[in-house]
């Protein structure tokens, strides 16, 4: 059976070097699909973000059939589609939309990526009580999908406190059964002791922001480490978890199931997420 084309876009800040496309092409090859993915990089192209529901418009009339929407635009692509997701609209965030015939419609792949991902990299891991470090876009999908694993006691640090106390109103609201709040990384020295494992949502540790974001003097044999970070896989962090005895999970498993359901949704063709996993570590390597 003949498949149609597929055009697909990767619409955000800074998305140039983004391993996305060659992950979802390659994916398409070995499924036998034709499949075109771009980057459109509106910093590149001097397009301000606040237009994303013109480049909406304009990637539907030039053909495109989805585009996965990263930073600075998955909260406010939001009131420009025509359907939303539930998960994607309690979460209040969208990074993939469909166009589907003259609708638009809204997904959120980070959230389920995140638990597939953490499920398969730390298989009966404990979530009685979890510290999140970092409270932007990428700490409210993790955070979310933490409560959804049945987390009893999720704890936010992030340097704006303001931020992690919104993030914390946000997701109570949510899961009223879990018991969530805010803190500041100064605290984390009494977190940790008590804590199953710690979660690391912001930049830090990738390749342009080397670091670690916290003192791995707090690491210890009882904790879960898991970074989001996946340029590098093995960053700072894990290194200092495993030389702790932690257990540890890189950000790839994330990367790659949040892309698997993209793909998913795009094509309504189900990817093997395994030989996902074997091409998107080449290509970091």
């Amino acid at each position: 059976m003949a498949h149609r084309p597929y055009l697909v876009g990767l619409v955000g800040t800074g998305v140039g070097p983004s391993l996305t496309p060659a992950l979802h092409m390659a994916e398409a090859s070995a499924q036998g699909l034709d499949y075109l993915y771009r980057t459109i990089d509106l910093t590149a192209v001097g397009i301000a973000s606040e237009r994303i529901g013109e480049v909406l418009d304009w990637a539907r009339a030039l053909g495109f059939d989805a585009l996965n929407v990263t930073h600075p635009c998955k909260r406010i692509v939001i009131e420009h589609l025509d359907d939303v997701d539930d998960v994607a609209a309690e979460l209040g965030a969208v990074n993939t939309v469909i166009f589907d015939g003259p609708r638009t419609v809204g997904y959120n792949t980070d959230t389920t990526g995140f638990a597939l991902g953490f499920t398969e990299g730390l298989p009966g891991a404990a979530t009685d009580n979890v510290v999140l470090i970092g409270a932007g876009g990428a700490g409210a999908a993790v955070g979310d999908a933490l409560l959804r694993l049945g987390a009893d006691h999720l704890t936010i640090v992030d340097l704006d406190v303001e931020r992690a106390t919104a993030l914390a109103r946000e997701l109570a609201a949510m899961r009223p059964e879990a018991r969530v709040d805010a803190s500041s990384p100064e605290k984390l020295a009494v977190l940790l002791p008590a804590s199953d494992g710690v979660v690391h949502c912001t930049p830090t540790g990738m390749a342009e922001h080397p670091g670690m974001p916290l003192d791995p003097e707090l690491l210890h044999p009882g904790l879960w480490v898991t970074d989001i970070v996946y340029r590098p896989l093995d960053t700072e962090l894990l290194g200092a978890a495993l030389a702790a005895g932690c257990r540890v999970c890189d950000g790839g498993h994330m990367a790659v199931h949040q892309a698997a359901e993209a793909f998913a949704l795009i094509t309504g063709v189900s990817p093997d997420a395994e030989r996902m996993s074997r091409h998107f570590r080449r290509l970091v390597g």
